[in-house]
């Protein structure tokens, strides 16, 4: 099984970092391998709307988002981590999200369907300081659209509201379980 966790926090060690550590290891453990790539130390152009992609299926931009589309059509289970920045996911993420018109673009308007997208699961993990009922709404609705564009079946989340402060995940048992629950969850079959 091929997993991709998309990390899409600029901060190092922090809860978003640790939760997607967590996973990780536990994902590690069972067997499987997990490759997590770290948004914000790539160079991915912002999408521009210039259309290349609606008659091609390709982008015009040849950055680190190139070849992160082959990745994302190999890949059984993606996870996308990011903490909430006014209701949202941080720029890093959604510079990732929104270049991924390409495959929207391939599967609403070019036709190329996957037949083995019903098997294909996505993930979301996301931390935030506020403990608003509706702080996740925008980013939830974000990221189902994404995984809708990549084909994948959003399948579960961990969502962490009231996290202040970096790394203070780290002393919160009950989330961690969470953690290691939701990796548990990725590794079972179809």
């Amino acid at each position: 099984m091929n997993i991709l966790l998309f990390n899409g926090s600029p901060r190092k060690r922090g809860n978003t970092d640790l939760l997607l550590e967590r996973i990780e290891a536990v994902i590690h453990r069972s067997g499987y391998k997990a490759e997590q790539i770290d948004l914000p130390r790539l160079d991915i152009h912002p999408c521009t709307g210039c259309g290349h992609c609606e008659t091609e299926g390709v982008c015009i931009f040849k950055d680190d988002m190139t070849p992160l589309y082959d990745k994302i059509e190999a890949a059984h289970r993606i996870v996308i981590g990011s903490p909430i920045y006014f209701f949202g996911v941080t720029a890093q993420a959604k510079a990732f999200i929104d270049r991924c018109q390409v495959l929207w673009s391939r599967k609403y308007l070019l036709g190329e369907i996957k037949p083995e997208r019903e098997y294909r699961h996505g993930y979301m993990v996301s931390v935030a300081a506020a403990d608003s009922d509706k702080i996740f709404e925008g980013a939830r609705r974000t990221i189902r659209y994404a995984f809708d564009a990549m084909e994948f079946t959003f399948s579960g989340e961990l969502l962490a509201r009231g996290v202040d402060g970096k790394g203070a995940v780290a002393d919160k048992a009950e989330l961690l379980a969470e953690a290691e629950q939701l990796a548990a969850t990725i590794c079972q079959k179809p």
